[in-house]
């Protein structure tokens, strides 16, 4: 593909190592070749030096290797949409993902759920001559490039000639904490056409940039492994060991007054010690507007058995109302074969947010037997803004033949316990500072 847009190949000592380099050599002279070719791409600057970085040979046979060019070589890449390009190397990750633990699917997302994120969240940069959209916790890129996707659907592709630069090289930006996926998400932006700023480090230890964003969209990982440390942090106001939590205090901080955010959260977020303090300051400081309950079985086969949520929100204006959309009660578990993840899944969601990106359409809350449901911040105060609220009787909870499966029940029992083990573990670091001191 760099080939066929004319993007410069570096040569070293006088010596291309280009494509044509490749094409035109066989034998021990090739796989030689292409050995250096990886060491020269890896030492090259910008993003191509980025994508290469860390890259190794796997070829030992120079009949195989020269089988392989000559199949790509009989392509026209950069000729084909640019929608199928994405959906052949998404469809490589997703499989990657499914395969295993060790594959791709802790930096997975389900596309369809993204996408309907996307769709409600409209992250136009064709809106203002600055508008930069992020994700502090990129993995393979999915956000960025569903969000860049949304903008060709929406706009035919045609953009004014005077702002395809910008759009092109400073409207995507990531982080992630592992090179690999960090390297994921930079070839499958290129794929697309750009050239994206994704950052390698940890987003909540590290200092705060001081870059700010008007969109972020964004699945902080799962779970408790990492540092299980309090981050020093001036700009985080609620010490807790929690990586979720502290990563919607720093999406709090990173967004622009008037920015807005989704962000997906496990339910253990919504009540664990230290939430109802984290959402009474996000609350105070952002209109948290809607909240998406996810079905059962969302991120079957990646992460069995977590249940989680999408939180909505815009900076600058404090929560007056904040609507629910239950899409988990009564609806069966999602299932790799039989019950997949579809657009249906949330179909009424994104008719009942509305066509403000912002969450203020007009809304209509119909009383307790709707899916859809508003809760003055009256009510959250009450709750100590503990934001897991049920209305709706789950009547497959109550029947024996519709009950979660084994493996889910025991992932939310864990999800359960870690939330505790996260607030024991807040005490003693808090036990400890306060030893130090005296």
């Amino acid at each position: 593909m760099a080939d066929e847009k004319g993007i410069d190949i570096p040569t070293q000592d006088g010596i291309e190592y280009d494509w044509n380099s490749l094409k035109k050599r066989s034998g021990t002279d090739l796989t030689d070749h292409y050995q250096t070719l990886l060491q020269v791409m890896r030492q090259a600057p910008g993003i191509l030096g980025d994508i290469f970085a860390q890259s190794m040979p796997r070829f030992n046979n120079p009949v195989n290797l020269k089988r392989i060019i000559t199949m790509i070589d009989e392509e026209e890449w950069t000729a084909l949409d640019v929608d199928v390009k994405a959906a052949a190397f998404e469809g490589l990750l997703e499989k990657a993902a499914s395969e295993g633990k060790k594959g791709a699917g802790q930096y997975f997302t389900p596309r369809v759920l993204i996408q309907s994120i996307v769709r409600v969240m409209k992250p136009d940069p064709r809106v203002s001559p600055d508008f930069k959209i992020c994700d502090p916790a990129c993995g393979t890129g999915g956000f960025l490039v569903s969000a860049y996707q949304w903008l060709l659907d929406i706009s035919g592709g045609a953009f004014e000639r005077s702002i395809v630069p910008r759009i092109k090289t400073q409207t995507y930006y990531g982080q992630d904490l592992v090179p690999r996926p960090r390297r994921l998400a930079l070839m499958n932006l290129f794929l697309q056409g750009l050239q994206p700023r994704i950052y390698l480090g940890d987003a909540i230890y590290e200092a705060d940039k001081g870059e700010k964003y008007d969109c972020i969209l964004t699945n902080p990982p799962f779970g408790t492994k990492g540092a299980n440390q309090i981050p020093d942090r001036d700009d985080f106001t609620i010490a807790t060991s929690n990586k979720q939590l502290n990563f919607v205090q720093h999406v709090v901080s990173i967004l622009k007054s008037g920015g807005r955010a989704a962000m997906v959260l496990p339910d253990n977020c919504l009540f664990e010690g230290k939430a109802g303090e984290v959402f009474k300051l996000l609350m105070e400081d952002c209109n948290l507007h809607t909240i998406l309950r996810l079905p059962r079985g969302t991120f079957t086969p990646y992460s069995q058995g977590v249940k989680a949520n999408v939180v909505f929100f815009q900076k600058g204006f404090s929560t007056e109302n904040t609507w629910i959309f239950d899409a988990r009660s009564n609806v069966p578990s999602v299932t790799k074969k039989e019950r997949p993840l579809t657009l249906k899944h949330f179909a009424e969601f994104e008719q009942c947010y509305g066509d403000d990106p912002n969450g203020n359409s007009s809304r209509k809350d119909v009383g307790v037997e709707t899916r859809f449901k508003c809760f003055s911040i009256r009510e959250i105060q009450n709750r100590d803004y503990k934001l897991d609220i049920t209305w709706l009787k789950d009547e497959s909870l109550e029947d024996g033949d519709s009950l979660p499966e084994p493996q889910d029940l025991m992932s939310e029992a864990i999800m359960q316990l870690e939330a505790v083990v996260d607030d024991l573990r807040d005490i003693f670091q808090l036990i400890g500072a306060s030893g130090e001191d005296s």
